[in-house]
């Protein structure tokens, strides 16, 4: 079966920096698009980045744009979150997704086929 692992998440001070990986079994890797989304507590699950399966198209939320660059191995199925200039802002969970489909909305969580379990991101001020 598809499985997506998370890992990198930890705590950090502001202004640090973390790269998350998320890595891939169970499907053709190359064929998916991959997303990164976070939730903090109490608020909804947030579109972060995505990039389609050969890296052509990399879309950013706002909040991302500058400060987190997200990108693919296939040859090790596995995406990554390189974040930089950390916020107390960017505190949540992270989960890496999987979209089997091209869809416009890319930012919606709907779009998306399989999720990972989640890594806790956390900066202190």
């Amino acid at each position: 079966q598809v499985q997506l692992v998370e890992s990198g998440g930890r705590l950090v001070q502001a202004g640090g920096s973390l790269r998350l990986s998320c890595a891939a079994s169970g499907l053709i890797f190359s064929t998916y698009r991959m997303g990164w989304f976070r939730q903090a507590p109490g608020k909804t699950r947030d579109f972060v980045a995505a990039i389609r399966g050969n890296s052509e198209n990399i879309y950013y939320a706002d909040s991302a744009k500058g400060r987190f660059t997200i990108s693919r191995d296939n040859a090790k199925n596995t995406v990554y979150l390189q974040m930089n200039s950390l916020e107390p802002e960017d505190t949540a969970v992270y989960y890496c997704a999987a979209a089997r489909y091209y869809s416009r909305s890319y930012h919606l969580t709907d779009v998306y086929d399989y999720w990972g379990q989640g890594t806790q991101v956390t900066v202190s001020s």
